[in-house]
């Protein structure tokens, strides 16, 4: 019984940790992003401000920005070194970011 509980308490730290270690690097992904839109979305007057956006809208737009249907001046570099899913996971940090 000893055992079954200590493996039962591993596998959840472990899945807490990769949670956590999961949400750590969308948090990376999405600093690369402050220079233009500010720290957690929340922009500067003139720049778009992303915090609270809707996901999907900001998702349809990256994937956008990455195929070229969209005209950029930087976005369309930057939505290339980030797969469909990563992208997605970005647009879902800053979409739960407080106005």
């Amino acid at each position: 019984m000893n055992a079954l509980r200590t493996i039962l308490v591993a596998s959840a730290l472990g899945a807490a940790t990769l949670a956590h270690a999961q949400v750590d690097q969308v948090r990376v992904w999405a600093a690369a992003c402050a220079n233009c839109h500010g720290t957690d979305g929340r922009a500067e007057p003139g720049m778009e401000a992303l915090a609270g956006k809707n996901a999907d809208d900001m998702t349809k737009t990256l994937l956008d920005f990455k195929a070229g249907r969209k005209p950029a001046t930087i976005m369309h570099q930057i939505s290339k070194g980030y797969t469909d899913d990563e992208l997605r996971a970005i647009a879902a940090y800053f979409a739960a970011q407080k106005k």
